[in-house]
């Protein structure tokens, strides 16, 4: 298990566009299990509607945690698209 810890810059938080981003990206890699921890809850990756469900707002903390294969290349997939805005 890895983890690390990122913050949201998207404007809008995690709504529905990144979400979807996220979701698909984490669907690549089904043997890798993806979660995030932000504001107290810890949400499956894996559907846009479980990810908007946390509130992820602008300027939240969250953790990723990958546990699985290749877990390290695939949190760093995913840490990237925070650090991107997710193409916002």
């Amino acid at each position: 298990m890895v983890s690390k810890k990122v913050i949201v810059i998207n404007e809008q938080g995690l709504h529905m566009r990144p979400a979807g981003i996220l979701s698909k990206a984490v669907k690549a890699h089904p043997d890798c299990e993806i979660t995030l921890n932000a504001n107290g809850k810890t949400v499956k990756a894996n559907s846009p509607m479980t990810i908007m469900a946390a509130g992820i707002k602008k300027g939240a903390e969250v953790e990723i945690i990958c546990s699985g294969a290749e877990e390290q290349s695939v949190l760093d997939e995913i840490a990237a698209l925070f650090a991107e805005g997710f193409g916002e």
